[in-house]
């Protein structure tokens, strides 16, 4: 199972490594409320507009993203933090090279 091991501490920024030309990411908590994930997204990378059924919370933890809610352009860096909204279109784009932990809780 690609999860964290529980009761043991980590960094999220050294859990996940950054591959050319690609997107990297791991499950840090799954279950049927919801799902915390790890990403590392090289610059250029992305994912193109889609919706979910439910709020995300996108967390920055370096790096700078573009993230785009309903066709407005948001820019984050390492620290900041934006939810997307239910139903909503979205999409991300790296700027440059960027981790995020992103938080879905099924409600």
């Amino acid at each position: 199972m690609n999860e964290f091991k529980k009761g043991e501490k980590f960094k999220f920024d050294a859990e996940v490594e950054y591959a050319s030309g690609s997107i990297v990411s791991k499950n840090v908590l799954k279950n049927s409320v919801g799902n915390v994930s790890l990403f590392a997204f090289d610059k250029n990378e992305g994912l193109s507009e889609h919706t979910a059924p439910f709020d995300a919370m996108v967390q920055i933890i370096d790096g700078q993203a573009e993230i785009i809610i309903d066709g407005k352009s948001h820019y984050l860096k390492s620290g900041e933090t934006i939810i997307m909204p239910a139903d909503i279109p979205h999409a991300l784009k790296a700027m440059e090279p960027f981790k995020m932990i992103l938080t879905m809780i099924r409600g």
